[in-house]
This record gives structure tokens, C-alpha cells and sequence, in this order.
């Protein structure tokens, strides 16, 4: 008989996911026959051309878009289930911060609304503005912390709560590069320090690399899965591991993997 005892439930699965959505001009097929498990812990990026899906497929997770076919789950639960479970924080594109609330005020807001007590508002505030590195930046507002600073507040406002998942749409897209690489190196450390399950949007293939224990590849419109890449490199991973032959080389299946998506025929 097979030992299951130590086999742990996968955090994300999608089973045979479609997404079709009824416009004026017809149909829009985003999503075909999407498979893939992410287990507890994993960093996994999600990276294709415009349109191809991966957006989406994360809003999917978050129960904002709801699939026509197939079946996804999130901690055993609907997606649905899992949102109301508080089972995962959202970090979109912009950091969505509301301009009139400091910083402390915009973190608190959803502490707020799940009713937690102003004790332990104030105690979650202080430990995720410690996490992102804001510590001191509470009575702040938006317009006086510089782009990247407003996303890391956004981070810290989707980890007050303490969800065991954190789902990231592109949240360093609109960054330079220097900003954006640091912004990567704290994700890391963060992610190392939480053990939290991240699923992550991006169109940088650097970026997906750098970040991910597995890079999901996905094609045009419809967007299918063409490649899942598990990564080799070691868990701590300066910004100089990406002169190396390793990492040049994940990048290399990856682009290759891009192309590849271009060649399905709808």
C-alpha cells in the first residue's frame, strides 16, 4: 500500500481551466485547457505576451474572474470560498494606495473591515510596515514616498492580514530598473522569511527567472500552458546570479518557450 501520510494538498490547482468571455463582437476565448498545480511555499511566475491570459488565470485564483470550464481550486476550497476564507492578499499593477489615508491608514483599512481590534490593528501595521522596510513611514502619505515606496506599501497592505497566498500582478512593471531590481532582491528575502505561497505576473524574463522556484510559459490568446520550468538556483540568489551560466540558461528556455506559443494554432 502507498504511503500517503506525508503527501501535502496542492495550495492552487487548475484542472483543464477554460475562460470564455461574451463580448459584443462574440466570444473571447482567454483561457484553454490550463493544468497546474502550485504547491505550499512555492514561488511560481506567471510570463507571456500581452493578452495571453496570465492575468487573468491570477484573477481567476482570487475569485475576480470565474471560468467557464474546467475546475480550480485554492486550498481545497472554490475560489470563492478561499476569498472569503482570507485565504490570499492581491497586489495589482498600481499600488492602489487611497491618497487621503497615510500609509498606517491604508494598511489598516482592510484590518478594519475584517473587524480586527485596534490593538491588534496596530500591532499587524507595525509588523508588515517592518517586513517591506517602512518602519517609520506610517504617518506618511502616498504622494510623499517615491514609486517603489508606495508599492512596498501595497505589499504591506496585502500581508496584514497574513494570508498563507499572495497573488502579484506585475507590481514592479511601471519601476525602473534599479528600483525595480532592489524591489526583486526584498521579494525574495520577504518570500524567504514568510514561507508564503506567491503566484507573480510579469513580462520581464529576467525578472521571472530571478524570482521563481517555476516559471509557467504561456501562449497568445487563448492562453495555454507550453512549458512549466523548475529552477535549479539555490534559494538565496544574489542579483549576481544572473551572470551566471545557470541562470542564462533557464532564461534561454524561457524565451525559447515564447517563441514556441507563437507557433499554436487557435
Amino acid at each position: 500500500m502507498k504511503d500517503t501520510t506525508n503527501i501535502v494538498p496542492p495550495v492552487i490547482e487548475a484542472a483543464g481551466v477554460d475562460l470564455v468571455f461574451q463580448t459584443s463582437d462574440g466570444p473571447v476565448h482567454a483561457l484553454k485547457d490550463v493544468n497546474l498545480t502550485i504547491g505550499k511555499g512555492e514561488f511560481v511566475s506567471f510570463i507571456g505576451p500581452s493578452g495571453c491570459g496570465k492575468t487573468t488565470f491570477l484573477r481567476c485564483i482570487a475569485a475576480l474572474e470565474t471560468p467557464t470550464g474546467g475546475r480550480l481550486t485554492v486550498n481545497g476550497m472554490t475560489p470563492d470560498a478561499a476569498r472569503r476564507a482570507r485565504a490570499y492578499g492581491y497586489v495589482f499593477q498600481a499600488a492602489g494606495l487611497y491618497p487621503w489615508r497615510t500609509i498606517a491608514g491604508n494598511i489598516r483599512l482592510p484590518l478594519q473591515i475584517m473587524g480586527f481590534s485596534k490593538e491588534e490593528q496596530e500591532k499587524r501595521i507595525e509588523r508588515v510596515l517592518d517586513l517591506v522596510e517602512l518602519s517609520g513611514f506610517g504617518r506618511k502619505y502616498p504622494w510623499q514616498l517615491s514609486g517603489g515606496m508606495q508599492q512596498r506599501a501595497s505589499i504591506a497592505r496585502a500581508l496584514a492580514f497574513d494570508a498563507d497566498i499572495l497573488l502579484m500582478d506585475e507590481p514592479f512593471g511601471a519601476l525602473d530598473e534599479i528600483v525595480r531590481d532592489r524591489l526583486n532582491e526584498e521579494l525574495l528575502k520577504l518570500w524567504d522569511r514568510t514561507g508564503k505561497t506567491i503566484g507573480f505576473v510579469t513580462h520581464s524574463i529576467p525578472e521571472a527567472v530571478y524570482l521563481s522556484t517555476r516559471i509557467v510559459v504561456m501562449s497568445p490568446r487563448p492562453g495555454r500552458i507550453t512549458d512549466v520550468i523548475e529552477s535549479p538556483l539555490p534559494r538565496v540568489r544574489p542579483l549576481e546570479i544572473r551572470d551566471t551560466p545557470e541562470f542564462i540558461e533557464i532564461a534561454h528556455r524561457v524565451r525559447e518557450g515564447l517563441r514556441a506559443g507563437h507557433s499554436y494554432d487557435d
